[in-house]
């Protein structure tokens, strides 16, 4: 089941205060930005946070799934989504502690 528009704009307005948070869509489902770092999938109308230790941390009792199938697990963030000021600080840490992107090479010219 993909996820819905409304989901996904609900998601965006409770994390997206700095104004840097984007979404791109991916085959029916949605890759949420930090600039240019992919922090999180929502998938299935259910929110994935990249892991990182500092978000382990802040979060405690995580729940850990794989947001689609052969996929890693990540964190999966049900009943803290109405608080946003949680969310936004879990943000601000993965973000923190994500590598840079990796450049994508150049195409070559022909």
């Amino acid at each position: 089941m993909a996820s819905d528009q409304h989901f996904i704009d609900f998601i965006i307005d409770q994390i997206n205060s700095s104004g840097r948070v984007t979404y791109k869509k991916m085959f029916g489902e949605y890759g949420l930005y930090f600039d240019i770092k992919l922090f999180a999938l929502v998938c299935d109308n259910k929110l994935f946070i990249k892991p990182t230790s500092a978000g382990r941390t802040f979060i405690g009792n995580v729940v850990e799934a794989p947001p689609y199938p052969g996929a890693k697990p990540s964190f999966l963030i049900e009943d803290k989504l109405e608080d946003a000021d949680w969310l936004n600080e879990l943000i601000r840490l993965t973000v923190e502690e994500l590598p840079e992107p990796k450049p994508k090479p150049k195409k070559k010219s022909k």
